[in-house]
């Protein structure tokens, strides 16, 4: 399998991740989206004509929505990622991309100095912030430390990247002690791995007190 990727991305990192865990070896094939724009490139776009990444060939299959990918990965490797009811995860698929437009777009804004709505990408993901911190509150209390049950799911990984990420786009994760003690969670999965600004350390920050 080859993953056109940009290490800097949350997009391709989950894809990364997802690999990681499940133990599948990913031939990586490094794309400059910034500066160069080499997504947009005429090679890249006979690939995959949207001029997006990730993309991920498998064979004669193209796959060029991180969703599909993490479906895929888990379907041909490790099919209890998918969860136990296609009804308990597609929400929260749809819910990452609503981080990515929103936690995502404030990160590149800061860092690679995108055109955005600061303020309102800001107050978008502080909404979805409170939002997941509300359901993880809940799951706790019922036992369960991810968002689909009682193990980590491709929801968890979906939605992990430009969670972890977000304060690279200025919204601090600091009120949310549930969203964090689940990153921990997610962190201490056996086979994760790093990318820039998402460490494995557990000593970078004190871990949030478990309420009762």
């Amino acid at each position: 399998m080859i993953l056109y990727d940009y290490v800097l991305s949350a997009s391709c990192y989950k894809v990364r991740l997802m690999a990681a865990l499940l133990g599948v070896r990913l031939e990586v094939k490094a794309v400059n989206f910034h500066p160069a724009r080499d997504h947009k490139s005429a090679e890249m776009l006979r690939l995959n004509p949207q001029g997006t990444l990730p993309v991920l060939v498998d064979g004669d299959l193209v796959l060029t929505q991180s969703a599909n990918m993490l479906r895929h990965l888990a379907r041909q490797n490790a099919p209890q990622w998918l969860g136990e009811a296609s009804g308990q995860i597609d929400p929260w698929l749809d819910f990452a991309g609503e981080l990515n437009a929103s936690l995502g777009m404030a990160r590149l804004h800061d860092v690679l100095g995108f055109d955005a709505d600061i303020v309102q990408v800001r107050r978008d993901g502080i909404r979805q912030l409170r939002k997941m911190e509300a359901h993880l509150a809940e799951q706790r209390f019922a036992g369960m430390g991810f968002l689909a049950g009682v193990a980590p799911t491709i929801a968890d990984i979906a939605c992990f990247p430009n969670t972890a990420l977000a304060p690279d786009g200025g919204v601090s994760l600091d009120p949310y002690p549930s969203i964090r003690l689940w990153m921990r969670a997610i962190r201490s999965v056996p086979g994760f791995v790093e990318m820039p600004g998402i460490h494995r350390l557990h000593e970078l920050a004190p871990a949030p007190e478990r309420s009762r």
